[in-house]
């Protein structure tokens, strides 16, 4: 289960979109505990957790393909500590090649939305991620169905539509 984002950003041809609308996850994260006592990446590449290493190639290697990686975060404001902590962490995201962009949940209110997080690759195929209530990741399902992509890509491209980008995101 763990690999299935990974290959499918292999495998895929033309976008790959990701949208995320939880407060927090994984609570016990070894990385989020440190940066909760002060540790801090200030966009500075060696003080990234050792698995970012091959995250960052991942990306790479997609996006040098010419395929385009999108991430949108719809977030509660004021925001989580676990979002600040993404925030943190997201310059490495961007210098990885990903665009990525914030909407607070306010703004997307009238927004038609998947129930939960999912990837979405080459507008074909959808890998919704189910979540426990304390945000660990519990199950993943593929969807090819073409209602549900059809609601997804319109979901996700409002969501683009009005989202900030992260270079002009503030933190409230």
């Amino acid at each position: 289960m763990k690999y299935l984002v990974r290959d499918a950003l292999a495998g895929a041809h033309r976008s790959a979109v990701h949208l995320e609308m939880r407060d927090t996850y994984t609570p016990d994260d070894p990385e989020f505990a440190r940066w909760r006592v002060g540790h801090r990446y200030d966009n500075d590449p060696a003080k990234l957790p050792d698995w970012w290493g091959s995250w960052a190639d991942l990306v790479a290697d997609t996006t040098g393909r010419g395929v385009v990686m999108r991430r949108a975060r719809i977030v509660s404001e004021p925001v989580t500590d676990y979002i600040r902590y993404e925030h943190d962490l997201t310059f490495a995201n961007v210098a990885a090649g990903e665009l990525v962009r914030w909407l607070p949940r306010r703004g997307a209110a009238d927004i038609a939305l998947p129930g939960t997080d999912l990837w979405m690759f080459d507008r074909s195929a959808v890998l919704f991620t189910y979540f426990s209530g304390v945000g660990e990741v519990v199950d993943r399902e593929w969807r090819t169905d073409q209602a549900v992509v059809d609601l997804v890509s319109s979901a996700f491209e409002a969501v683009w539509e009005r989202a900030t980008p992260h270079g002009d995101y503030k933190l409230t």
